[in-house]
């Protein structure tokens, strides 16, 4: 080990060898409106594993090492905290054989080992690997801002080895969580949260900032000259500006790979790439066609939308309020995406349906094994619950279990041709999509 490695690991780790001053070090860093997250439970009953490292995976600025912090503040324990930015950090790591050598003079067999960061690593996957398989006793966390190294090139090399835990941005029941208030409390409460998340979307300094629209700037200009541009190298930065754009006016429209290229000026593969690259560090989601076997359905172009609907709409154009954008429709088909990701996070869980013929169905879900629910969105707030002629297309082809028609109006019910349809109003989103898993099991 350098002196210079000695020194940065003493200058970013002064409760070395006091487990009470740890604990106060990860209080100072959790803010006092800190909001609680779904996953905390199930990473906090992970962290008691010392056989597994635990991946906490999501986007920039999420809450992934504030959520860790918050955990490691709960009582006092001998930590080892490495900022995988640093370069000597980086370095370090590169073998795991030197590093768990190293690890015994600075970390006692009952503590934390939290790896910032960790995209960041050359060969993080197999760096992870050789720390997991060398079983220290110490218990291995892992926070990552990007799948580029952290899922998808080490999914087989840390098979059986890792728990993944993913932190998105903020979901309208972590903002609003189920409370004992009257139902019109709580639906009002919720009514007003889901009403700002379409404007500024769920990172948790934005949310809790009075200077939204800035914070969304400094975010995306990080995203975009500094990891885009710095870290992978993207040769185009003026194209991968525009194609955001592209995609930010476009959430929830068929994609066409071939068009941005002629209007980007780069070729159809770099454009493959580019968006590839906003998957992998959550920016947007990907939505494939829904495939159950008709002539007359659609069956390749995507869709594609923002995980934020905040980022989403800095690059239309700002924060205007909704009563003065003639893009709600938009907004709330983007919003309903994002709340869809963050439930069912895994590729292809969450599908579209058209057909030739112009029939579509915004999101097709499957929470049962054989049993299918479409959902459209609509952003009216009034009238009564008409079913569309794209309902009725995909209730003849399919004859789902339900469909929900999420919108800004009041509950109803329907009946048609055995199908449940389900008026929701989008404040109560959260439990109609509990109420889909209970389909099927009866």
């Amino acid at each position: 080990m350098t002196p210079e490695l000695r020194a940065l690991l003493e200058l970013t780790n002064p409760w070395l060898g006091d487990p009470v001053a740890a604990q106060r070090a990860a209080r100072r860093r959790i803010p006092e409106n800190l909001l609680p997250r779904a996953a905390a439970p199930g990473l906090a009953a992970a962290l008691e594993d010392r056989r597994h490292a635990h991946l906490v995976i999501g986007p920039r600025q999420a809450g992934k090492s504030t959520l860790v912090w918050s955990l490691l503040s709960a009582r006092p324990q001998p930590l080892l905290f490495l900022n995988c930015e640093e370069t000597l950090i980086r370095q370090w790591c590169s073998s795991p054989a030197l590093f768990v050598g190293d690890l015994v003079e600075w970390l006692p067999e009952d503590g934390v080992v939290f790896l910032e960061e960790a995209q960041w690593l050359d060969e993080a996957g197999l760096f992870l690997k050789g720390l997991v398989d060398a079983q220290t006793g110490r218990r291995i966390v892992v926070t990552g801002s990007s799948s580029y190294h952290l899922l998808a090139r080490t999914r087989e090399s840390l098979a059986g080895r890792a728990t993944r835990h993913a932190l998105w941005p903020l979901s309208l029941r972590e903002i609003v969580p189920a409370s004992d208030s009257s139902p019109a409390a709580f639906r009002r409460a919720r009514r007003e949260a889901m009403e700002r998340q379409l404007l500024v979307g769920g990172y948790p300094e934005v949310w809790t900032s009075q200077r939204a629209e800035s914070v969304l700037q400094e975010l995306l200009t990080a995203f975009v000259l500094r990891d885009a541009s710095d870290r992978f190298r993207i040769e185009r930065p003026d194209a991968f500006r525009l194609l955001l754009r592209l995609i930010a006016g476009q959430v929830g429209d068929v994609a066409s790979f071939s068009e941005w290229s002629h209007i980007l000026g780069i070729a159809v593969s770099t454009v493959s790439d580019y968006v590839a690259l906003l998957e992998e560090t959550h920016l947007v989601r990907r939505v494939r066609p829904f495939i159950g076997g008709k002539r007359a359905e659609l069956t390749q172009a995507p869709r594609f939308y923002f995980l934020d609907n905040g980022l989403r709409n800095l690059l239309v154009g700002g924060l205007t309020p909704i009563d003065e954008r003639a893009d709600l429709g938009k907004l709330m088909e983007n919003w309903v995406a994002s709340e869809l990701h963050k439930r069912y996070s895994e590729p292809g869980e969450v599908r579209s349906w058209r057909t030739t013929g112009g029939a579509e169905m915004d999101f097709v879900l499957e929470p049962r094994q054989g049993v299918l629910v479409g959902i459209e969105v609509k952003a009216r707030t009034g009238g009564s619950l008409k079913i569309t002629r794209s309902m009725h297309s995909f209730i003849e082809a399919y004859q789902p279990r339900r469909m929900l028609l999420v919108h800004r109006g009041e509950p109803e019910r329907q009946g048609v041709a055995g199908t449940e349809v389900l008026a929701v109003p989008a404040e109560l989103l959260p439990e109609a999509l509990d109420d889909l898993s209970e389909l099927g099991s009866e």
